[in-house]
């Protein structure tokens, strides 16, 4: 068995390689790609992004000073972050959690609590009976997204978490743009990544588990019991597309199938049971009790079964299990074991903190190390050669991985009682003792 000061060690050492990489142009960024064939010459238009910029550094920074003290490095660069953030967050116009000020509010909430509010006082003003346009252009698209990644339930997450006197109305504002949109189906409610998007992907990045997820959570603090109805609607839906065969739960990726070659369906936090689950652990908290014939709990759980039983980490296939990020792989589902692991009694404890060992042991094992230092690449089986370059990023490399690993280090010879640094869009999945971040 490997032990907690394997996983730190590694841990630091992918760290110490993206800090490395981390440049300064008005304010620090980071190359999101490290690669010999193809240099990055300067910042990218999300250089501050939370999905592949620096506001991503936030959380590793406030997860290593759980484990130690930060150097004068770190200690320098996160006042960095906070400077280049809080000055971009008083103008910017792109509001989403991954992309905008709602991952603003959150790196700022993580590295100087109160810093916070210039980016939910923005969001404030930007609010519409819509939601929150994008300032960016998808597919000829400019106005509302409802999904968590770049639309309205992520904003209205990260309201819910970070607090403040424009809280509230931000959680009204974006509930009630969720329930404009909301898709009746003959189960219940859908919501897709936008109004008139060609499919519904029903998961939690980008449909109706996130979406639910939002409700949920604005439904409790806002006590509007018509939130948390839509939202036992939503997962009502999501029973009747999803299967509950061989005491799982799982949803398909796209509905219809996904024009591109993907697997149908796949067990990430993004697409898959990894992330569903937290939609019922959010019912849960809001004391939904079932939907239809099942114990939102037992659905919670049944989520995890389907991950611990479709045969990952190991790539089985091409396109099986390709990524070791958070967003898309192996990191994403070992912080949610962790989640799981702590919010359950000592049976479940001692499962899913062996389930996520399995998930850093696959780590420690494709982690690469050179002159230069030590990282992940993934694979993309549809391309020649299939390794992909490392990267640095929160949600795509080695910075989030590396905060995986450092938690499960720390959970390791804590207990369930290890200190979690919580995040917008996962924070009622763990005991409120354990969260690390206050809410007002």
């Amino acid at each position: 068995m490997i032990a907690a000061d394997t996983y730190r060690a590694l841990a630091q050492d992918a760290w110490s390689w993206v800090l490395g990489q981390v440049r300064g142009d008005d304010g620090p960024w980071l190359p999101e790609v490290v690669s010999d064939t193809e240099p990055q010459t300067g910042p990218a238009d999300d250089r501050d992004s939370l999905y592949s910029g620096i506001a991503g550094l936030a959380p590793i920074l406030a997860e290593i000073g759980q484990h130690r003290a930060l150097t004068d490095e770190e200690q320098a660069l996160a006042s960095g972050i906070v400077t280049r953030l809080s000055a971009m967050a008083a103008v910017r116009d792109e509001p989403s959690l991954y992309d905008g000020l709602a991952g603003d509010a959150t790196a700022l909430k993580l590295l100087a609590p109160g810093q916070e509010r210039i980016a939910l006082e923005r969001l404030a003003r930007l609010k519409t009976p819509a939601g929150w346009d994008t300032a960016q252009t998808f597919e000829d698209f400019t106005g509302a997204y409802t999904d968590i990644v770049m639309g309205t339930a992520g904003v209205v997450l990260a309201a819910a978490w970070a607090g403040g006197e424009h809280s509230r109305e931000i959680m009204t504002t974006g509930g009630e743009a969720l329930l404009s949109v909301a898709e009746k189906t003959e189960a219940g409610l859908d919501w897709r990544m936008r109004p008139g998007y060609g499919s519904s992907s029903p998961n939690f990045s980008h449909g109706t588990a996130g979406v639910a997820s939002a409700l949920t959570i604005a439904g409790l603090a806002l006590d509007r019991p018509d939130f948390i109805a839509a939202a036992e609607q939503g997962a009502r839906h999501m029973l009747a597309v999803g299967s509950l065969a061989d005491n799982g739960f799982v949803i398909p990726h796209t509905i219809p199938k996904a024009k591109r070659e993907v697997e149908p369906v796949t067990y990430t936090w993004c697409h898959g049971p990894t992330g569903t689950s937290l939609a019922f652990a959010a019912l849960a908290l809001a004391g939904v009790d079932s939907v239809g014939d099942y114990a939102v709990d037992e659905l919670r759980r049944r989520c995890f079964h389907s991950v611990l039983t479709s045969g990952l980490p190991q790539r089985l296939r091409p396109g099986f299990w390709d990524n070791d990020g958070r967003c898309c792989g192996t990191a994403g589902v070992g912080d949610a074991l962790l989640d799981y692991a702590q919010d359950g009694d000592d049976a479940r404890f001692a499962e899913m903190l062996g389930a996520a060992r399995i998930m850093g042991d696959a780590l420690v094992e494709r982690a690469i190390r050179d002159e230069s230092g030590t990282y992940w690449r993934f694979v993309e089986h549809r391309q020649d050669p299939p390794l992909l370059p490392p990267k640095t990023s929160w949600m795509q490399g080695a910075a989030g991985i590396a905060a995986f690993l450092f938690r499960l280090a720390r959970v390791i010879e804590t207990g369930p009682s290890a200190t979690v640094v919580d995040r917008p869009d996962q924070w009622w999945a763990v005991p409120a003792a354990s969260r690390a971040v206050r809410r007002e």
